[in-house]
This record gives structure tokens, C-alpha cells and sequence, in this order.
């Protein structure tokens, strides 16, 4: 059954601006936001793929629209807020889900550029997606705003942020970025009511792990994960683990001794390089 808008079709109901919304959590959190009567500004590189899907949903054209960027594209996503902004007004919710993970091996030369390209989508695309929004959400009042504060930024972030993993050193260094940004971000934006929410996804059923060659625990299909992501974010919450047991490994990863956590890790599999 597609998911379908809520009651509120006039104009004023709010908006939530996703990048990444092409498939996986993206597309899963556009259709949760949906339900709940959001009007949604999507961004992906395949921007005829999230046209497509919002039509095959029924939704009416009003309540949204698609605007084509890669995140790495400087000019083009921060172009992509702009005319978000022209066109829909300020979103009440800004999602900065656009990411990509590919395993790295440094002794081998090419992957410097998957390493550069890993920071460019995960890190410098995320303060990229947000900074169009960030000096009108300091300019919105509050009691204009339809969440009740000038602006909500999301950070998807992820369990690799908590611990280095063999191969997976590119993605592992970025997701750690975003977590010391985000943290860094909610509070430059205190001051302002804004707020900023950090999400670290465990494992979630989607085209970045569908080749892993390792076990994932507490797997989670991208609806669920889109749920529980929703209620963190409508409930204020500042930092989330998702689901909560992978929240409960995260603690006891923090804990473990660097020689016990590199015995544990001692013939893991490893993350498929670019081209494997």
C-alpha cells in the first residue's frame, strides 16, 4: 500500500528537504515524512528515478518536488537549496542522507580517490546540503516554524563512526566526521533554537549493504529504520543509535581495549573495494 499524505493538503504544511532520496533510507524516510502530511523537496543524482517513484505513489504534484545534484557538487546542491527555497519556502526539516561506502585498501593507489570521494559525499555534501538553510532558519521565529523551532538539521551518520574497521577506513573516518560536525553544528546553532539531530543507523537492508561479506546484526529493512528515525527527530532528540541494541554494542565498543578489539576483529571480512 503506498504511503499517502496526511490530512493537511494546503500549502502550509510542513516541509522536509532529503538528499540521498533516490532508494534505501532516503526513499524510506520520504515516504514516513509523507504520511505524516510533510510536503517533500527530494535530492538525488537520478532525479527521473524519485520522480518516477512520487508519481507511482499517487501523491499530488503540489505537495512535491525533485531537484537533480550529486552532493559533491558544490555549485549544484547549494543551487538545489536555493531553488528548494524559491520554490517551496524554508523546510521545517533538513535531511543530509547522501552517503557512499566503499572499502579501501591504502597500499593501493587508486583508492585515494575513493578515499577523497568518500569525504566529499559524506562530509563536505552534508555542510554543503545544510548551508542554504542555515541563515534563514536563524532568521525564522519559532512560533512561525510548523515543528515549533526555525529549523531542524539531520545528520545521518552510522554505527562505523564508533570504531575503526579493517578495510572500511574511509567510510569508518567520514561517519566520525559527521558525528564531531553535527556535535560541532548543534552547538553554533543553540543559540538560534535550531535544532540538530545526529542518527547512526546500524545495519539497514540497502544497496550500500547489499554486498557486504560480513555478518549484520540486528539487520533492519529501510521502513523500520525510517520509524524509529521519525519519532527521534519529532521527539527532539539530539543523538540516536538505531535500532537501540546496536546503541547498547556502540557503549561496549567504546569501552574495549584496543588490543582486545583488534583480536575480536582478527579475520573479518572486509569491504568489497571499488570494481570487486
Amino acid at each position: 500500500m503506498p504511503a499517502a499524505f496526511g490530512a493537511r493538503d494546503d500549502m502550509t504544511a510542513p516541509l522536509v528537504f532529503i538528499t540521498g532520496a533516490s532508494s534505501g533510507i532516503g526513499q524510506a524516510l520520504a515516504a514516513r515524512f509523507a504520511a505524516e502530511g510533510y510536503r517533500l523537496a527530494l535530492v538525488a543524482r537520478r532525479a527521473g528515478d524519485i520522480e518516477r517513484w512520487c508519481r507511482e505513489q499517487g501523491w499530488p504534484t503540489e505537495r512535491w518536488a525533485v531537484y537533480g545534484a550529486d552532493v559533491r557538487d558544490v555549485p549544484a546542491i547549494t543551487a538545489a537549496g536555493r531553488a528548494c527555497l524559491a520554490a517551496q519556502g524554508l523546510p521545517d526539516v533538513v535531511i543530509a542522507n547522501a552517503g557512499i561506502s566503499i572499502g579501501v585498501d591504502t597500499a593501493e593507489y587508486e583508492d585515494l580517490d575513493v578515499i577523497r570521494a568518500t569525504f566529499e559525499t559524506n562530509n563536505l555534501g552534508m555542510a554543503a546540503t545544510f548551508q542554504p538553510f542555515l541563515g534563514p532558519m536563524r532568521e525564522r521565529r519559532p512560533q512561525k516554524c510548523g515543528v515549533g523551532r526555525p529549523g531542524t538539521l539531520v545528520g545521518i551518520a552510522s554505527m562505523a563512526a564508533i570504531r575503526g574497521l579493517p578495510g572500511h577506513g574511509a567510510y569508518c573516518a567520514s561517519k566520525a566526521g559527521v558525528v564531531a560536525y553535527c556535535e560541532s553544528l548543534r552547538g553554533e546553532c543553540r543559540a538560534f533554537g535550531i535544532k540538530v539531530v545526529t542518527l547512526l543507523p546500524g545495519y539497514v537492508a540497502t544497496p550500500l549493504t547489499a554486498r557486504n561479506r560480513y555478518g549484520m546484526p540486528f539487520l533492519m529493512k529501510p521502513d523500520d529504520f525510517a520509524e524509529r528515525a521519525f519519532r527521534a527527530i519529532q521527539g527532539g532528540a539530539s543523538y540516536r543509535v538505531i535500532p537501540w541494541q546496536m546503541g547498547v554494542a556502540a557503549k561496549l565498543l567504546r569501552l574495549l581495549p584496543n588490543a582486545l578489539l583488534d583480536r575480536l576483529l582478527v579475520g573479518r571480512g572486509r569491504k568489497n573495494r571499488q570494481g570487486q
